[in-house]
């Protein structure tokens, strides 16, 4: 069983949120940006020897990636994690995991394998991030991205390949987009909460339409992409007159910003209720506007994050939308 202390352990950020799906899985909500806490740990100890301590992240493959190795004294962190991540060791018993600063990177499944004496225990914990999925193809248009394509795109755009499970709560909450993309397990997916002909059928049910595994080198579609909460700060820049590319890039520049990519939009979006009715610039050469509310000459039917195009980039006809990292 998991300890009880386990589950009342210092947090470091007001917005986790720890829930226990069964004695040795448990799921965890947080923002980018957070200090977390993965709980786990034994009811008791069988020995005087100390704790062997494993934690391991599950990649999308089924293999497992380090995080942290402990060994009385010993201690080890494995790659992207080192620096970032330490044991809480509230008591002799806990091998609860410390994640610093949490990346878009960090979600997902991570295991905690823990030996005292004859006793041991094995933990999952599910870190998921509060965010939004958004759909993305390039300026070369639809069905041009292979897989590793679609991860360079989501990138540019701070933002990382979503999930099916990411997917799926987007759906649950009203998504809905007739064009294909690449998951991170490789799958090719769209989601339909109002069934029509050009989108696999009128008279199929409403859901995740799926094209399965795909070739990742050599088929190609749009993607669907990841973004968490923003760190900095997100606006339309107040301009004289309007701007072709690459004056929205300098003028970003000259109010200490650089010019938002696409994971910010929909961040500010969807995360902060961003409304504002003006096309402007964003880094990838596209031109889009986030409509929180609603209404005549914006977006009159739903709130959206609405895409112009990709206009002529010498174009002087919209505005920009700039982001300030925080120092």
């Amino acid at each position: 069983m998991i300890a009880l202390f386990s589950l009342a352990l210092v947090v470091f950020a007001s917005s986790l949120h720890v829930e226990a799906q069964d004695e040795s899985r448990i799921k965890v909500y947080a923002n980018r940006g957070d200090n977390i806490t993965l709980p786990c740990g034994l009811e008791r100890l069988s020995s005087m020897f100390g704790n062997r301590i494993k934690w391991t992240k599950i990649e999308d493959d089924s293999t497992e990636t380090d995080v942290l190795v402990s060994m009385g004294f010993y201690k080890k962190t494995y790659g992207n994690f080192q620096d970032r991540v330490y044991l809480l060791e509230a008591d002799d018993s806990d091998a609860t995991l410390v994640i610093t600063d949490l990346d878009l990177k960090d979600y997902g499944t991570y295991k905690c394998e823990i030996i005292n004496g004859m006793q041991d225990k094995v933990v999952e914990v599910d870190l998921e991030l509060q965010g939004v999925v958004f759909p993305y193809s390039p300026r070369l248009g639809r069905y041009n991205l292979n897989f590793q394509d679609a991860e360079a795109a989501c990138l540019e755009q701070d933002s990382v390949v979503a999930s099916f499970e990411q997917l799926y709560g987007e759906w649950k909450t009203g998504m809905d987009w007739c064009n294909a993309g690449w998951l991170n397990d490789g799958t090719v997916q769209y989601p339909i909460t109002k069934p029509r002909e050009p989108c696999g059928g009128a008279r199929t049910s409403a859901g995740l339409r799926t094209y399965g595994r795909q070739n990742k080198s050599n088929s190609r579609y749009d993607v669907f992409c990841f973004t968490a909460s923003l760190k900095g700060r997100f606006y339309y820049l107040i301009q004289p007159k309007k701007l072709n590319f690459d004056e929205a890039v300098d003028a970003c520049k000259r109010d200490g910003a650089e010019i938002a990519k696409v994971g910010h939009i929909y961040a500010a979006w969807k995360l902060l209720g961003y409304d504002r009715c003006d096309a402007g610039w964003l880094a990838d050469g596209s031109v889009r506007y986030p409509i929180s509310r609603p209404r005549k000459n914006c977006s009159p039917t739903e709130a959206a994050v609405r895409f112009v195009g990709f206009p002529d980039k010498k174009q002087k006809l919209y505005g920009v939308y700039c982001y300030k990292p925080q120092p």
